[in-house]
């Protein structure tokens, strides 16, 4: 039963649902922090002072703005990302030579990460839309791009039916396979680099809780430390699309540096790094821990 490839994939893909889940719940306060710096750098010029002055204008409730977005955002990417992530280690086997059962490389699981990470663009672009959108609408409006803000899921989604269409979702599409395959491969590569650390001699298997979740977290720094700079362009598009047609990617990241330098570039990046490291120890943890339950159940019978 181990080997069905059908259980395989539910497996992963419920446990890639269980991790999106604990990394969101884990570090969403600082995700809307360093969208909100990354969209409007001239309105915040630190961490803190995003902080406090969010709490001031909106509350405590202005940090969860697009929580909703958020988990089915990572409930959706992490689903299938991992689902793909088994899929694409038997391709990489394949490729490099190897039994379906041999254990890859850190190199070859990075690589594996980084194809499932194309896969999980697709379902990841819209809601990570609506998110971005919602949390950033307080500035969006104080800034004059909008006259009326949407402050539910449905009516920013009711709101990007009606002017673009479906495809308006997919603003930003871009951005995001280019954050996501090149971070993918660092994001797994760490994990699985630090993982090897850690378990010396041992079987990877059986390493404990603070190692899984410290693991989780360097993975999560690597990731964001490669690819920051296009995360941050994909949150300009994203949301500054409200206003009116924005440019791509190159378009918009040539104006970033001629009018704002590069530092605006990495606008975000300290609440992107404190929150990296507990968030992501949190989905590996929760990820590796299902799984392993879920596969003791399945061998049982």
């Amino acid at each position: 039963m181990r080997t069905n490839p059908a259980i395989q994939a539910a497996i992963d893909l419920t446990a890639g649902a269980a991790g999106g889940t604990a990394c969101v719940l884990t570090g969403q306060p600082f995700d809307t922090a360093k969208v909100k710096m990354q969209t409007f750098p001239s309105m915040y010029k630190g961490l803190l002072e995003c902080i406090v002055k969010t709490y001031k204008q909106v509350g405590l409730r202005g940090f969860y703005k697009g929580t909703t977005p958020a988990l089915i955002a990572n409930i959706a990417e992490n689903s299938v990302l991992f689902m793909c992530y088994g899929f694409c280690q038997q391709i990489v086997r394949r490729v490099v030579g190897v039994d379906r059962k041999a254990k890859l490389s850190d190199l070859q699981n990075a690589a594996a990460g980084s194809f499932a990470s194309a896969f999980a663009a697709l379902v990841l672009c819209p809601t990570e839309l609506v998110k971005c959108r919602l949390q950033t609408m307080h500035e969006m409006q104080l800034s004059g791009k909008i006259i009326q803000g949407h402050n539910t899921v449905w009516s920013v989604v009711k709101s990007v039916i009606q002017k673009d269409g479906p495809l308006g979702f997919y603003h930003g599409l871009s951005s995001t396979l280019l954050r996501e395959v090149p971070g993918y491969f660092f994001f797994f590569g760490g994990y699985e680099l630090s993982r090897t650390f850690f378990a010396a001699e041992r079987p990877k298997d059986q390493l404990g809780p603070i190692p899984l979740m410290v693991s989780g977290g360097f993975g999560g720094i690597c990731l964001w430390i490669a690819v920051y700079p296009v995360d941050c362009v994909k949150s300009r598009i994203q949301v500054l699309s409200m206003s009116g047609k924005q440019a791509g990617f190159m378009g918009t990241f040539a104006n970033i540096l001629r009018n704002e330098g590069v530092f605006a570039l990495y606008s975000g990046l300290k609440p992107t790094l404190i929150r990296a490291f507990p968030a992501n120890g949190a989905l590996f943890l929760a990820y590796e821990y299902s799984r392993k339950m879920m596969m003791e159940q399945v061998d049982m019978y």
